[in-house]
């Protein structure tokens, strides 16, 4: 029994492949929409690629690119195909070509699919790829002399002023390393000494932050040294001060912001899916209805769509059966160790006389 059988007069049909013309059209502009995404994705990303290890986190917005390049591939020869099958006659050009572009475009949509689920499943390794990233960033903040980080300071200095954020995830993370470069140290002071010597790494650690770090919003001037010792500044206190220093870690400010990103790009494209399983659907129905009026052989009859002509359950063992016999076809007889001519008589091994009886059996009349 076929499944969602509808039937078509010659005035519907040519009104669907009408219909399907148009939206195969707008299908066009669809891919290239999901094209410019992947392309805006993939900037965006780049544009703090220095702030983010090496993670798979490109596929993302390459999946974009691809499927929307297919998109419109596909769907302008959708059009095409729509448009002929306005005229019965012209279908049979198409239509040994249909059905493989039916499930082409099958396999497309379930891509279309798998690049909506993925703007939503990539948030564990963007976090961990963000998380890594930022740490060597702010490890090498103070590294403004050596070739391939002298960019690094700027870089961190702009995220934290854009994003209202310090620190990968908050501000105490400057107190754990020396975020300003030995250069700018004076050596002959005792104070700098005693910090270096007073860490086991040799490291000039202090409670202060850089001045990406300050909140534009306090009401007070920004205090970015000795951030822990209330006794240094009037009137203060640090556990309570929150508006001084941005709180939010970049890590989390980055992270919401590409999230907000990806997860507005998959809701588009998960509508694009939808649209363009609509689309298909009714490109099923036209082929079907098509072939059906074919072997009427009136262009005039009404005729019946389906989307499968047998039911869920046969179509997927009619489907298997013939990977089965695909299998065995290609199969080897280990038993007769693969030789296939095993079990075929040699006329080599005796001589056999006229009526087919070994030479021993006949009888000797001389």
């Amino acid at each position: 029994m076929a499944v969602l059988r509808v039937k078509f007069t010659k005035t519907k049909r040519d009104k669907l492949a009408q219909v399907l013309w148009i939206l195969n059209w707008i299908s066009v502009v669809t891919g290239i929409i999901l094209f410019s995404l992947g392309l805006f994705l993939k900037v965006e990303i780049n544009k703090r690629g220095e702030l983010m290890a090496e993670r798979d986190v490109q596929y993302v917005p390459n999946m974009l690119i691809a499927v929307g390049l297919i998109a419109c591939a596909i769907n302008f020869l959708g059009g095409k195909i729509c448009y002929d099958c306005v005229d019965t006659t012209k279908f049979l050009r198409w239509k040994l070509i249909m059905l493989p572009y039916i499930m082409c475009t099958f396999f497309f949509t379930f891509c279309v699919l798998v690049g909506a689920l993925m703007c939503y499943t990539t948030h564990g390794e963007l976090e961990e790829s963000l998380n890594l990233g930022l740490t060597q960033a702010v490890r090498f903040y103070k590294d403004t002399d050596m070739p391939g980080r002298c960019f690094l300071k700027r870089t961190v200095d702009m995220l934290q002023i854009e994003f209202r954020c310090c620190g990968n995830n908050g501000y105490k993370d400057w107190f754990q390393i020396q975020w300003v470069s030995n250069r700018y140290l004076d050596m002959s002071q005792k104070e700098v000494l005693d910090r270096f010597r007073s860490n086991v790494e040799g490291k000039y650690l202090m409670d202060a932050v850089p001045f990406s770090c300050c909140n534009v919003n306090s009401p007070r001037p920004c205090i970015q040294q000795q951030i822990t010792n209330n006794s240094a500044h009037f009137n203060y206190e640090h556990q309570t001060e929150e508006q001084n220093l941005w709180m939010k870690g970049c890590r989390h400010a980055l992270l919401e912001y590409y999230t907000h990103i990806m997860q507005s790009i998959g809701l588009t494209v998960l509508i694009t899916w939808l649209f363009e399983l609509s689309v298909l659907t009714g490109v099923r129905y036209l082929q079907t209805s098509l072939e059906n009026v074919l072997r009427q052989g009136d262009p005039n009859s009404e005729s019946e769509g389906w989307l499968l002509e047998n039911s869920f359950m046969e179509t997927a063992r009619t489907n298997l059966n013939i990977i089965k016999s695909l299998g065995k076809s290609n199969q080897i007889d280990t038993a007769n160790n693969g030789d296939p001519n095993i079990n075929v008589p040699s006329t080599s091994r005796a001589h056999y006389g006229p009526d087919n009886v070994p030479p021993k059996q006949i009888p000797d009349t001389s």
